[in-house]
């Protein structure tokens, strides 16, 4: 494939990125670019496409430079949300507008992307560096990072450190880094009952009330209280459905979907079991059907995040606070290789109208990227 090479610096790397629509599942011109940015750097390239709809297809890339020493992988999205309606500025035409690098993805996360591999572009030390790339991250993440995983198994290829370019900060660049997330499950309830009509509710069987009974045992739950480095876990109803029209009517069945953001001391499939034999107690013939998107993992304080915190104060001069705050990432599937800590730019305008970065960020972030690139392998 003929590509042509575009300079390594931040904010130009950037800039192509965010014209190149990718839309979750990405893949196609947004993969053309980020690989047009590598070849001349070095790395062997890598390009897959997997899945068929709805969650597909999919296009993934794994690119590598160097061998041996120290295994130190990037790994990141390049898919991003709808943009929406109320844009400035075309979110897929990029600008800047007052310092600041407008479109769809510029924080979350093309902007970390382009500086990333624009602090390859530095003397290498010797190790390996590599770039895990998905284009189905902000989708379901079905044919993402988890065949990047079995590509990587089935070559061989395994990192020993990794860092995530999420958007980590919150007040400004450096503030925060990831070295946890929560896990997340959702679960649907369907409580059935018999249609009749409401003036003879002895020959129906009303489905509501054991519903209601169900969600009020499940609110009153307190699955923990905290950890050193998580929040307390939570369950939340997020949907109550019956579809009855009419109002005289019993309904014949009612349902229910909930929400568990759980720390480490859970894990997903027993929350499940929790809430099924909970529902069951009230609606033996309920259906319960759960979906774990992610477990909680925590990287303990150690090599990566002294390595990061170093380069960050190198940089600006503060060092970044740990956190396992926020929703779940990729690096819930990252973190099975090895230690993996998120570090990135400003979350504040992530999935908004009008998403934009800072430009001096962008340039900060390409040197706190080199300088963990030369601790690490250094």
């Amino acid at each position: 494939m003929q590509t042509t090479a575009i300079l390594p610096d931040p904010i130009v790397l950037t800039t192509a990125l965010l014209a190149a629509d990718s839309v979750t599942p990405a893949r196609g011109a947004v993969f053309d670019v980020l690989e047009a940015m590598l070849l001349p750097l070095g790395f062997a390239v890598d390009r897959f496409v997997v899945g068929e709809a709805p969650d597909g297809p999919v296009e993934n890339l794994l690119a590598i430079r160097g061998e041996g020493g120290t295994h130190l992988a990037f790994a990141g999205h390049l898919d991003v949300v709808p943009p929406g309606i109320g844009w400035t500025s075309a979110p897929f035409a990029p600008e800047i507008r007052g310092g600041l690098l407008y479109g769809r993805g510029a924080v979350d996360m093309k902007g970390a992307i382009g500086a990333f591999v624009a602090a390859c572009a530095d003397p290498q030390p010797s190790g390996t560096l590599s770039l895990i790339i998905t284009g189905d991250e902000e989708g379901p993440a079905t044919f993402g990072t988890l065949a990047l995983i079995d590509r990587m198994a089935k070559r061989g290829i395994a990192p020993d450190l990794c860092i995530v370019g999420e958007p980590t900060s919150v007040d400004r660049l450096g503030d925060m880094m990831k070295i946890g997330r929560r896990g997340s499950v959702n679960i649907w309830i369907d409580v059935p009952g018999r249609q009749g009509h409401v003036a003879y509710p002895h020959l129906a069987d009303n489905p509501i009330p054991r519903l209601i009974a169900i969600l009020a045992e499940i609110d009153s739950i307190v699955l923990d209280h905290g950890t050193d480095w998580f929040q307390p876990s939570n369950i939340e109803v997020t949907d109550i459905t019956v579809g009855n029209p009419a109002t005289n009517v019993i309904p014949a069945q009612a349902s229910a979907r909930i929400s568990i953001r759980f720390n480490d001391l859970h894990r997903g499939n027993e929350l499940a079991t929790l809430i099924e034999a909970l529902v069951h107690r009230h609606a033996p013939k309920a259906r319960v059907v759960a979906r774990v998107s992610g477990e909680a993992f925590l990287t303990q304080p150690g090599k990566l995040s002294t390595i990061i915190g170093d380069s960050v104060e190198a940089q600006i001069g503060i060092r970044p606070a740990l956190s396992t705050s926020g929703g779940t990432s990729d690096a819930r599937f990252l973190s099975k290789l090895c230690p993996v800590v998120e570090f990135g730019l400003c979350n504040a305008t992530m999935h908004k109208l009008d998403e934009a970065v800072a430009v001096d960020d962008l340039v900060t972030l390409r040197a706190i990227y080199a300088g963990i690139i030369r601790q690490t392998l250094g």
